[in-house]
């Protein structure tokens, strides 16, 4: 059984910052992709930001410039750097993790728990 950890999140004003983390545990023998998703009330869930195994990046148009991801694969933990929030950005995140595990070998998309971002204007 893999699990996914995440902390970090809060509640901030608006022009502040938050850092993500979200470390796997378990079964693992690769980690493919990770990737953050968010969900508001009423919204649909929705691609933050996402990064590969040879780290390239893919990033919401309404995020770009204000966020970025990062991954240690040593430690099997991806974080997201949230600057220049805003009451937009105001939702549960989750990651999500793309890894091949073993007993027996096979690849699962695994989801977090969430952590509540709250952004005050």
């Amino acid at each position: 059984q893999v699990q996914l950890v995440e902390s970090g999140g809060g509640l901030v004003q608006a022009g502040g910052s938050l850092r993500l983390s979200c470390a796997a545990s378990g079964n693992i023998a690769t980690i493919n992709r990770m990737g953050w998703y968010r969900q508001a009330p009423g919204r649909q869930r929705e691609l933050v930001a996402s990064i590969s195994r040879g780290e390239t990046t893919t990033y919401a148009n309404s995020v770009k410039g204000r966020f970025t991801i990062s991954r240690d694969n040593a430690k099997n933990t991806i974080y997201l750097q949230m600057n220049s929030l805003e009451a937009e950005d105001t939702a549960v995140y989750y990651c999500n993790v793309g890894a091949i595990v073993t007993g027996p070998y096979r690849y699962l998309e695994i989801w977090g728990q969430g952590t509540l971002v709250t952004v005050s204007s």
